[in-house]
């Protein structure tokens, strides 16, 4: 499921440029049960940031990784698991309504907990590719 896209009226005529509400998050938490995933992102052409409802299944997790060029924001919606943070991977809880920032540069890691675990990511979209000369060393 996405949002409307920029061409799509919607809506009694909105445009892409009119605020308005774009998911029930919670609607796509209580969703019958399914694999992982993104549940909804944000499609909008011309904007400004991106943004997912991402599910994870019972146990699932997101490895360990590093972004190193944006920072983001994650609103847990619904279940329950662990973000692990910094070099000694310290588990901190995520439970529902827990909003975590996880900073460029720092190292993270998801797992869902038994119940799973449904949660809202935003953060600056990024740009698209584009075709330019390699700097050399």
């Amino acid at each position: 499921m996405t949002s409307l896209s920029a061409t799509d009226s919607g809506p009694a005529g909105r445009t892409a440029a009119d605020a308005r509400v774009l998911c029930d998050t919670r609607a796509l938490a209580e969703s019958p049960p399914q694999p992982g995933g993104v549940l909804w992102k944000l499609a909008e052409s011309g904007r400004q940031l991106d943004a997912n409802v991402v599910r994870l299944a019972p146990g699932d997790r997101i490895t360990a990784h590093t972004e190193i060029q944006l920072d983001v924001m994650l609103l847990v919606v619904s279940g329950d698991g662990v973000l692990g943070a910094g070099p000694a991977d310290e588990a901190q809880p995520l439970a529902e309504g827990a909003l975590a920032w996880l900073p460029h540069g720092a190292r993270r890691s998801i797992t869902a907990g038994e119940a799973g675990l449904t949660y809202v990511t935003v953060h600056r979209r990024r740009p698209g590719m584009q075709i330019g000369t390699r700097r050399r060393p």
